[in-house]
């Protein structure tokens, strides 16, 4: 750490706009134990900025199933609660985008995340997203709203960043997720370097990576019980941005027992196939379904107390280089 960097943390370290992710409650929401809007009680609770919230989460009582009645109330109870809300989404065509961005224009969402699921092969599939965010930039960029392309598993950085730099569309950046390159072959700490310039929202987590035939594949874990460079992650991040903070949301997205193989491969050709995939999900026990649930949410909670320390640790150390 250098003293423009300690600088840096000293002044941006207090005031780090952490989030709530839903997927921290992933299956307490698939058994409808917790709703979206609980997730608004417990983000107050622990003094986040806000929540990240996918449109499914919560099943039958998700945001997608809601009416505008209830959105409306969802909005009026975050701003009451002073928090910020992200909405989620897992495709990019613009059925799945007109879903979201309805659900987040009349819940008072400020951002859509959003990241392609097609097959075949790469340069079709690029060829697909680019058509996608330009429907998305025609028909949203003056709709209030900011719009974050996840690196999730199957394209690699440059790609994303060449898809961002192409959109000419500058409510459009990335979302750096702590271990999903890992599945595109790459390793975390290059696959921020590539991509730093364009994210402005993280997620974060912790993971193992599983070495598999040519590729590698990701099991998610506890935070700090991982094979991620998991807090020089966080000081590069919260570095981002010369005069100001960069990213402008941290997503704590623990998600332990989540499971997902490699994408890319060593020795692929320029044109790989992308194989289909379904959107993210973590296998439900088959036995002491209540004992889980309880530790995903002592799970979720103590991620938050670990990036706190962390960051503290981080703060500590900006200090002393200053001093």
């Amino acid at each position: 750490m250098n003293r423009i960097q300690a600088q840096k943390i000293v002044e941006r370290i207090q005031n780090i706009p952490l989030y709530l992710h839903a997927y921290a409650f992933h299956l307490n929401m698939r058994m409808e134990k917790i709703l979206p809007e609980g997730l608004l009680d417990i983000a107050s609770e622990q003094k986040l900025k806000g929540v990240k919230v996918h449109v499914l989460d919560g099943e039958s009582q998700s945001l997608s199933c809601a009416d505008d009645a209830r959105l409306q109330k969802f909005g009026e109870k975050a701003h009451s609660l002073g928090l910020d809300v992200h909405i989620e989404t897992s495709a990019s065509d613009a059925e799945t985008i007109d879903t979201a961005v309805a659900i987040a224009l009349k819940s008072g969402a400020s951002s859509v995340r959003f990241y392609p699921r097609y097959e075949g092969h790469l340069a079709e599939v690029l060829a697909q997203v680019k058509q996608d965010i330009q429907y998305i930039k025609a028909h949203y960029q003056h709709s209030g709203l900011t719009f974050t392309l996840e690196q999730h598993e199957d394209l690699k950085s440059h790609e994303l960043v060449r898809l961002i730099e192409e959109a000419d569309f500058p409510q459009l950046s990335l979302l750096f997720d702590f271990a999903n390159m890992i599945n595109a072959n790459e390793e975390p700490l290059p696959a921020l370097a590539a991509m730093a310039s364009k994210i402005t929202q993280v997620h974060i987590k912790d993971a193992l990576i599983i070495r598999e035939a040519n590729g590698l594949g990701h099991q998610a874990c506890i935070s700090g019980q991982g094979d991620l460079p998991f807090k020089e992650l966080l000081f590069q991040l919260i570095c981002l941005g010369e005069h100001s903070p960069q990213v402008m949301a941290y997503g704590l997205e623990e998600e332990v027992d989540y499971y997902a193989p490699p994408f890319r491969f060593q020795g692929e050709d320029n044109n790989p196939w992308i194989p289909w995939r379904q959107m993210s999900e973590t296998e439900l026990p088959k036995e002491n379904l209540d004992t889980r649930l309880e530790k995903e949410f002592d799970d979720a909670i103590n991620q938050i107390h670990y990036v706190r320390n962390i960051l503290n640790e981080l703060a500590q150390e900006a200090i002393a280089v200053l001093n």
